[in-house]
């Protein structure tokens, strides 16, 4: 069975490396640095299956980008799991009313992370 495929969208390199690193060995690894990259990765043909999107992005946070993934029926059934420092209860509802399924905290801990992503996949 081939790999699933995890969209990492964040605008600082760093970030991705430290995800990219964790599930790297799992899954097939994709990134993008922008909502706009992000969403035509989740409209081309070969989809993600989860993405792990962070929110304070330039342009585009990742609220608008959630929402606009789940207005849209090409890519509204990819599970979306924002991963952020904004750690207040109302980011996190925030990201649920967007569209989320799931909120992990940064910095992330590396076996939640795996529970979390094993979960929703």
């Amino acid at each position: 069975m081939s790999k699933k495929k995890i969209l990492i969208v964040d605008d600082v390199p760093t970030n991705i490396k430290i995800l990219n690193d964790l599930l790297k060995d799992n899954y097939k690894v994709s990134a993008a640095t922008n909502g706009e990259d992000a969403l035509t990765i989740a409209k081309s043909e070969n989809p993600p299956d989860l993405i792990l999107l962070d929110i304070m992005m330039p342009e585009m946070d990742g609220y608008e980008v959630c929402s606009r993934l789940k207005k849209d029926e090409k890519t509204n059934k990819i599970p979306v799991i924002f991963v952020s420092t904004k750690d207040e209860i109302d980011d996190k509802l925030d990201g649920y009313e967007s569209g989320g399924i799931n909120y992990i905290t940064k910095p992330i801990d590396p076996d939640f992370l795996i529970k979390t992503v094993e979960e929703a996949i």
